[in-house]
């Protein structure tokens, strides 16, 4: 089975069940409050990318795998980080415009980002070559332009948009859980082989991300609301998105690339959960 035919309709389907949640509003919340939203897209557009870099030196990954883990740092938050802000008792709104800037943001970071670590990690043994201007191009058509149609919708029928979203938001995460579950079955093999040190250095990733993300709004002195969802958005990525890229023909066409992003969905959801749990607790203790 060539898992592309599934991984672009359900990257287009969460990107268009994005565009669903945001409002032109959302893309302007810097000048009201500048100071957060700042601080997420530091944390997710420069600090992750290093922080993932160092993560695959210290855990000497090979060139394949380094490459997929620092991919899955360049893309942007999902729409599940609303989600998880929502039960942290964070700050939606800011959620949702970090989620929307880095969205776009990232339209032209990752190109960047990863031309470079091809280049880093480029040896005779293994031959990796990325096609920037397709990179782009699927980048525009599977995010961008799913996006904006969603906000499109909901600009000019909120109400329909309103019951789009109430179906597409119970479809999706089943959808990336179906996806990964393919891939489990497909690499079964090399992600039990590789899952000790794979997974451990993904694990190092996220905690470490959302420690970064957390220290990035502390130096900021922003609120305790606003200090759990920076530390959720930088600490929970696009997976679907990295994926995309990792198998796509157009771009990487390798899908030992995306099985990083395939252990990140699943050590994504379970750590952020637990931060979830304990900081509920927290809030109830005090």
């Amino acid at each position: 089975m060539n898992t592309i035919w599934i991984v672009l309709p359900i990257l287009t389907l969460l990107m268009f069940e994005l565009g669903l949640t945001l409002e032109v509003k959302d893309f302007k919340l810097f000048r009201q409050r500048p100071w957060p939203v700042l601080a997420g897209l530091i944390g997710q557009i420069v600090l992750l990318p290093l922080i993932a870099i160092c993560c695959a030196v210290l855990f000497d990954l090979e060139p394949l795998f380094f490459i997929g883990v620092v991919l899955i740092a360049c893309c942007p938050g999902g729409s599940s980080s609303n989600i998880f802000s929502m039960l942290a008792k964070g700050d939606v709104a800011l959620s949702v415009s970090l989620t929307a800037l880095s969205s776009i943001i990232t339209l032209f970071t990752i190109p960047l980002i990863m031309k470079a670590t091809t280049w880093l990690v480029a040896d005779g043994a293994v031959d990796v070559h990325l096609p920037v201007g397709n990179l782009i191009g699927q980048n525009l058509v599977l995010m961008l332009l799913p996006i904006s149609i969603g906000i499109l919708v909901r600009r000019r029928w909120p109400s329909a948009a309103a019951k789009i979203d109430g179906v597409l938001s119970r479809v999706a995460f089943p959808a990336l859980i179906l996806l990964a579950a393919i891939f489990f079955v497909q690499h079964h093999e090399t992600i039990a082989s590789e899952f000790g040190r794979l997974g451990a250095c993904i694990t190092v990733l996220i905690l470490m991300a959302m420690a970064g993300g957390f220290v990035l709004a502390r130096l900021m002195r922003l609120s305790g609301k606003e200090q759990r969802t920076i530390v959720i958005e930088v600490g929970m990525q696009n997976a679907a998105q990295s994926i995309a890229v990792a198998s796509s023909p157009l771009v990487f066409n390798n899908d030992t690339i995306a099985i990083p992003a395939i252990i990140y969905a699943l050590m994504m959801n379970v750590i952020l959960l637990v931060y979830v749990g304990f900081s509920r607790r927290s809030r109830r203790d005090a």
